[in-house]
């Protein structure tokens, strides 16, 4: 983009100045902002013709100074057309660093995003879930390994960032990390956000996302039958912490909640709701926003079976959770000794309350919403799978009416 730029030499009083030669300086300004550079030159102000910002006079010695502003003077517009070439901001200070031979304060890539991590660390709890830092922790590491992989370096200068640096980034997860496709959509969306910080903070000039579409692929989300559920309520487990996960897991599958809400659920968060009935009142860990939940039987009965539970009594929680990995490495050994031939998690809990349990039941999708903790009804609708079950159901009861009705009309003759 043009710019005007003036340029000026004039003389500098000094302080306390009295009598004798003043120092020249040279005023840069573009659009009204001004910087200026001492020359390293000196005039007295009796020889100094103000409007020219030249020295007055035909020695030799007036000639050599006024050549050297008239250099100096050509520099200046030397840098001020570079900056424009290249497509670089020009400012007063920015022409005078092109000058002075300062580059932009090179702003390096793994700072940033551990700047930050560390921010988003100390927001745990407050705006963040500690499984949201873990993520961007792990872009952190795979980030670390594309560019000791591709440019054999620990970090990575921003302004180099382009759409081939992306497009690297991404081949680099898919072949070399082997992650799926929907895992990397979301991992170079995570990245798109460290970008976005450098684009606001003005430290890139293009976006590298311009030309960059990465798209997610329909997947169909793993859940439990009603026969599948009867199965896991009814397995007697010779080990006391499997049966604590999977009364853990079964909860989740009557509640609709996420790990990181039954960790932290507390006993004060169930009381009696609009109907009388014992409600579970919480805040989703990760969006903050509110879920009211009604107590079916199974999820009340397991709650009774964990009243006396010592952990659970000196903490005041509901149920004796223990960590993700473990909870995931229990639901393992879990699946073989009950023949579920499923991976499960949390995950599929959840999911499973928002198909077999609820919608299946003819539960409307808008209480579902709810119950889980949604923003988004949208969001419901990718949870909630209908079963083909439940569509063999609903066919079987319309073959029986069909029939009935044509059983009951009259016989032509």
């Amino acid at each position: 983009m043009k710019t005007k730029l003036s340029l000026l030499f004039y003389l500098k009083k000094p302080r306390n100045y009295q009598t004798g030669p003043m120092p020249i300086y040279l005023r840069i300004t573009v659009e009204s902002k001004r910087s200026e550079l001492a020359t390293g030159r000196e005039c007295d102000p009796k020889t100094w013709n103000t409007g020219a910002g030249r020295v007055l006079g035909n020695k030799e010695a007036v000639k050599s100074l006024n050549a050297y502003l008239g250099n100096l003077e050509q520099q200046f517009l030397d840098a001020h057309a570079s900056l424009i070439r290249q497509g670089e901001l020009a400012t007063a200070e920015t022409i005078k660093n092109k000058f002075l031979g300062i580059g932009p304060k090179q702003r390096m890539l793994m700072a940033v995003i551990v700047e930050h991590n560390r921010r988003m660390h100390s927001l745990v709890g407050q705006e963040y879930a500690i499984g949201t830092f873990k993520r961007y922790e792990v872009l952190r590491r795979h980030t670390e390994n594309f560019l000791k992989a591709n440019f054999n370096t620990t970090d990575f200068d921003i302004g180099r960032i382009d759409f081939a640096f992306i497009a690297d980034y991404e081949f680099h997860l898919r072949s070399v990390r082997k992650m799926g496709n929907n895992a990397v959509v979301k991992h170079m969306k995570m990245f798109r956000k460290i970008v976005n910080i450098c684009l606001g903070n003005g430290w890139m000039n293009l976006d590298p996302y311009l030309n960059f579409k990465g798209k997610f692929k329909k997947v169909d989300k793993a859940i439990l039958t009603k026969e599948e559920l009867a199965l896991l309520a009814e397995k007697e487990f010779a080990s006391n912490r499997l049966t604590q996960v999977r009364d853990t897991f079964l909860f989740c599958c009557y509640t609709g909640l996420a790990y990181s809400d039954i960790q932290s659920l507390e006993r004060s968060d169930i009381a009696r709701g609009i109907d009388g009935e014992q409600w579970i009142f919480t805040q989703r860990t990760k969006t903050n926003v509110k879920s009211h939940i009604p107590l079916l039987p199974e999820a009340l009965a397991i709650i009774a079976r964990y009243e006396d539970d010592p952990i659970c009594e000196s903490r005041g929680l509901v149920l004796p959770v223990p960590s993700n990995q473990k909870m995931n490495d229990y639901l393992k050994e879990i699946a073989v000794v009950c023949g579920i031939d499923k991976i499960l998690t949390s995950h599929v809990a959840r999911h499973t309350f928002a198909t077999t349990i609820t919608l299946q039941n003819g539960v409307p999708i808008e209480s579902v919403s709810k119950m889980l903790g949604h923003t988004n009804i949208r969001t419901t609708q990718i949870y909630a799978k209908i079963l083909d079950l439940k569509v063999s159901e609903d066919m079987q009861a319309l073959k029986g009416r069909l029939l009935s009705e044509s059983a009951s009309r009259p016989i032509r003759s």
